[in-house]
């Protein structure tokens, strides 16, 4: 398989998990929250937000132009301090980010 291809298969399973537990939002931000300039945009948006509507649109649009992946990725760190406390099954979800941190070279 190629790197795009597994990339791809990742960011499935991150929106399918998302879904799953709840966290995927059926309404989009307003484009201004979309525009922050802040890591994770968390003075815009919470960490499942960031996800659904900057993290995977922005992975799918550079895996279907086709160009160079980013090459240092630290999600799954991220997804624990948010998810800690929230009693939500997040193990499926911490997995595959960890799995996309590794593809992207980031540390799991």
């Amino acid at each position: 398989m190629s790197h795009y291809h597994d990339v791809t298969a990742v960011l499935i399973d991150i929106e399918a998990f998302m879904r799953q537990i709840g966290c995927w939002d059926p309404v989009a931000p307003a484009p201004e929250a979309l525009r922050s300039e802040q890591p994770f945009s968390v003075d815009t948006l919470n960490f499942a937000q960031w996800l659904q509507f900057v993290f995977i649109p922005k992975m799918h649009f550079l895996v279907e132009q086709r160009v160079e992946l980013p090459t240092a990725c630290g999600i799954a760190p991220m997804a624990e301090e948010y998810f800690r406390g929230q009693q939500l099954p997040v193990t499926g979800l911490l997995t595959v980010l960890k799995e996309m941190d590794r593809l992207l070279g980031g540390k799991a």
